[in-house]
């Protein structure tokens, strides 16, 4: 098995060439500072409007790789009793999803800068965002230190069964990103006795409104509500696992139908001046969908505002799907406060979406969980922003160990 090398660009290689070659390369660092100075280069270029216009998911990862967003993310691992200290991990083998083209860039720039050697398998199926990122990572290496060729790979090839099994012997950490039945396929593969995993499986995810805040707020502020939501709504083309699904309205059910009715009447609105389209078959797949949700006795109503919206009213608030049901689609549900969302809450949901809850009302929230569900709360526009905790890891101690010293 040959395999493609996407980063830095090369001629196809093998496994046992490829794993030499970053054995043999220079250690770095944890916040080594040419790390750093690769990572802010390549965020400059990614905020050039040429790109971010045409994919707006890489102003975020952008943003994200800012010098104030890296002082921030290794000042979380900075402080240290005496006697400590923060070292790589090693060798750290990422697997990312293809669904979501950008997330083996935070994945990997975490990693970098605790320090480590990385390799990524970049899917065959990954598609234009994961392509242009690419070629970005490319161009930028030509001003950095030659370190960064040496000690940071990104790959493809096809699934194979002897090259996934030979690559996760050779690492020290292991990440696997994508759905339960890919974290069990490549974790299949034994790694070293003193390896890990970092394991990403199936999640889903739900917004909710308080609606004593809604039918207060100004228009500009409603309409800004819904302006942020439709990011969290279309890209990736809701499939992430921080898309939300489900749009609980928390509150007084009399007020219910007024707002969501002006819920999907903004949505439209903010759909159309984007420009934002849902092609002939995906809206298929969403009549589809729905339509199966009513034949379940899940639904009491369904409405499509063209293409681009599907609302589903649901029958019972715990009957909220947690499977795709196809970009642009929203069940919806109504409980008379955040607390009665708590039985409802499983394991696998990972992003609560708010609009009009206090710190207060959402930590009380998060007690009464007791750990069953729910990973992260983020207000609305929010819930595709990468951080570097997510889903309960902190992946910056994740991706280093600590060495002590008593004397």
């Amino acid at each position: 098995m040959m395999l493609t090398q996407r980063f830095p660009v090369g001629e196809p290689t093998t496994v046992d060439t490829l794993l030499a070659e970053l054995r043999a390369a220079p250690r770095l660092g944890v916040g080594d500072e040419r790390v750093c100075d690769f990572l802010l280069e390549f965020s400059r270029r990614l905020l050039r409007l040429a790109v971010a216009r045409q994919f707006p998911e890489l102003a975020s990862l952008g943003f994200f790789l800012r010098r104030a967003e890296i002082i921030r993310a290794l000042d979380s691992i900075a402080e240290r009793p005496p006697g400590r200290r923060r070292v790589p991990r090693g060798l750290v083998l990422h697997f990312p999803p293809a669904n979501v083209d950008t997330i083996f860039v935070y994945s990997w720039a975490l990693s970098a800068l605790a320090g480590n050697a990385n390799l990524i398998r970049i899917s065959p199926r990954s598609g234009g965002a994961a392509e242009r990122v690419l070629q970005v990572l490319n161009e930028t290496l030509a001003g950095a230190d030659p370190i960064l060729a040496a000690t940071q790979r990104m790959v493809t090839y096809d699934r194979d069964d002897a090259t996934t099994a030979r690559l996760s012997a050779a690492c020290d950490l292991r990440v696997i990103w994508g759905g339960d039945a890919s974290v069990t396929q490549v974790r299949r593969h034994a790694l070293s006795p003193l390896a890990r995993d970092v394991v990403f499986p199936d999640r889903s995810s739900f917004a909710a409104v308080n609606l004593a805040t809604w039918s207060t707020a100004t228009e500009q502020e409603r309409l800004a509500a819904v302006d942020g939501f439709a990011n969290d709504l279309y890209w990736f083309d809701q499939a992430a696992c921080s898309s939300p699904r489900t749009l609980f309205w928390i509150g007084d059910s009399a007020l219910r139908d007024a707002a969501e009715e002006e819920f999907v009447e903004l949505l439209g609105r903010v759909v159309t001046a984007r420009g934002w389209s849902v092609d002939a078959s995906m809206a298929v797949e969403k009549h589809v969908a729905t339509y199966g949700l009513a034949v379940e006795g899940a639904a009491s109503r369904i409405r499509f505002a063209g293409n681009a919206i599907a609302s589903v009213d649901l029958a019972d608030p715990g009957l909220m799907p947690r499977h795709w049901l196809g970009a642009g689609t929203l069940a919806h549900a109504q409980v008379a406060t955040l607390l009665d969302l708590v039985p409802l809450v499983t394991r696998k949901d990972q992003t609560l979406t708010e609009f009009g809850f206090s710190p207060a009302e959402l930590d009380t929230f998060v007690v009464a969980l007791g750990g069953q569900g729910i990973d992260r709360i983020v207000p609305f526009g929010s819930a595709l922003s990468f951080a570097a905790v997510w889903d309960g890891y902190d992946l910056l101690r994740e991706f280093t160990r600590l060495t002590t010293v008593a004397v």
